[in-house]
């Protein structure tokens, strides 16, 4: 008799991987990445076409950012900060 899936372990998080953000379990996919299309607009189903995930670890990973909401929230704002530290950092070509 086969398992029946469920939602648990499907989003986790490992220091090691992804410097300890949530990601999509056996895919290294981000929740911040899918919540990124999400913010683009695309759909779910859009979302896995795109990146070649089940639709359930889409859900997945969208159940898990607006059940935590902050903590990603301030993940992204913290990358596009240090982003832009990097490239104001670089030096200009004349």
């Amino acid at each position: 008799m086969l398992a029946t899936p469920t939602l648990e372990g499907l989003i986790i998080k490992n220091p090691r991987l992804r410097d300890g953000r949530p990601i999509i379990a056996g895919s290294g996919v981000t929740v911040r990445t899918i919540v990124g299309y999400y913010k683009l607009g695309l759909t779910p189903e859009e979302t896995s076409d795109e990146i070649d995930l089940d639709i359930a670890s889409i859900y997945a990973a969208l159940a898990y950012y607006h059940l935590n909401k902050n903590e990603i929230e301030a993940d992204i704002q913290a990358n596009s900060e240090e982003s832009l530290i990097k490239e104001m950092s670089q030096p200009v070509n004349a």
